[in-house]
């Protein structure tokens, strides 16, 4: 319990009003380190996988699986945690960072779909071709 006492008294006005444990889907998609933890349901992956083949690699563990499948979150990379709404996020985020995962190493995705969404326009999409020499 005292590690969960410590991770809540880390996060005070500063923590939160200059927004540490969020980012941005696009500046997440510009982190080379970067890996998108999705942690929506099997269900709700089924139906909207997200492969992020020109962004980064996904990683696909639904929340209630974390506590099984924490060893498959790689700590040397900088994980955005993605769900729908952020609620779940918020959870997860706080469960990683009792497991040792540092505020600059793990991130909740700002917007659900439609923060996600916004990147995947034509436009951004070559854009994001160019950067990786792969607009034939």
């Amino acid at each position: 319990m005292k590690q969960f006492d410590k991770l809540l008294k880390s996060m005070n006005l500063d923590f939160f009003g200059n927004g540490k444990h969020k980012v941005k889907s696009s500046e997440h998609f510009n982190d080379k380190e970067g890996v998108l933890l999705d942690i929506r349901s099997k269900e709700e992956y089924e139906t909207l996988a997200l492969t992020l083949y020109h962004h980064m690699p996904v990683i696909h563990i639904p929340t209630d699986e974390i506590p099984d499948r924490i060893k498959e979150i790689p700590k040397n990379k900088t994980i955005g945690i993605f769900c729908s709404s952020g609620t779940r996020a918020a959870i997860v985020y706080a469960y990683l960072r009792l497991y040792g995962f540092t505020w600059d190493k793990v991130k909740i995705i700002e917007g659900g779909y439609t923060g996600l969404a916004t990147e995947f326009t034509p436009g951004k999409l070559l854009k994001k071709l160019m950067e990786k020499g792969e607009n034939k």
